[in-house]
């Protein structure tokens, strides 16, 4: 079977720049969360936007429960879009889980690759004391886990507000209505490989300089994780920001819009 790529995964291409950027959406989200970013970076580049099977508009006939059981199988999936669209020495900007899904992606087929940018990056989300602090106990994650499978409308609604960490509610519901739109099958199988990941050990095979984004009181990805990525990968900048939550490209969008046009012209 011919799989067209551009159709599975929803891919938008914006922008009149000559260099790439692509932008990946984290768990429970599409690339619509990406929509205050993209005017900032239009005029510079060519942006790729796109949906991981399973999220937003992409293709669902195309999920596979044995590919998507790792991260190596959404990584898969940005080499199938970079391929298809002779991508060469972009920026990739990641959210959450998408830090790793394009770190690993890079270590594969570095050429696609000139910056990565990581967006509330975490290379592990389970505590592993006394030498990592992740931020969750496996029985965190657990319970989490059931409750998405016992009710997901409930786990949604519990989630979101703790995850956007905003005091504009029409973001929660924003977030809260993504996490609710996604088949419930997938979404749990998407949490449970995101939250059992384990990326640690291939951190110190990435070369690709990367800026890490540390979020101010983020529950998903505590101040402790950004200092561990920052001390473990090579050629890394670490910058806390102002923006508290998980998602500052949606609740404080002209910081992130500056942090990396700063990174980028820096480090151009």
């Amino acid at each position: 079977m011919t799989v067209n790529i551009l159709e599975r995964n929803n891919v938008k291409i914006l922008g009149s720049g000559s260099q790439t950027m692509m932008l990946a959406h984290g768990f429970g989200c599409d690339q619509d969360m990406w929509r205050y970013i993209v005017p900032g970076f239009a005029d510079n580049y060519r942006i790729v936007l796109f949906d991981y099977v399973g999220s937003g508009n992409s293709q669902l006939h195309y999920y596979d429960p044995q590919k998507y059981n790792d991260l190596q199988g959404y990584a898969q999936d940005v080499l199938d879009i970079m391929e298809a669209l002779d991508v060469r020495d972009a920026v990739f900007v990641g959210h959450s889980v998408s830090s790793m899904i394009g770190m690993l992606a890079s270590i594969r087929e570095p050429h696609h690759f000139s910056r990565i940018v990581m967006l509330g990056p975490s290379p592990c989300y389970v505590n592993d004391l006394p030498n990592y602090i992740g931020g969750f106990e496996r029985t965190d994650i657990d319970e989490l886990l059931q409750m998405m499978q016992m009710n997901f409308i409930g786990w949604a609604s519990y989630l979101a507000p703790i995850v956007m960490n905003s005091e504009r509610r029409e973001l929660t519901e924003e977030l809260e209505q993504s996490f609710c739109s996604r088949d419930p099958h997938i979404a749990r199988q998407f949490a449970e490989v995101t939250f059992y990941s384990d990326c640690r050990v291939e951190l110190e095979e990435s070369s690709i300089p990367t800026l890490i984004l540390q979020c101010s009181e983020d529950s998903i990805a505590p101040v402790e994780v950004g200092h561990y990525l920052h001390a473990h990968l090579k050629n890394s900048t670490l910058r806390q920001m102002a923006a508290k939550g998980h998602y500052p490209h949606l609740s404080h969008p002209k910081e992130t819009t500056e942090l990396i046009k700063h990174y980028l012209a820096a480090s151009g």
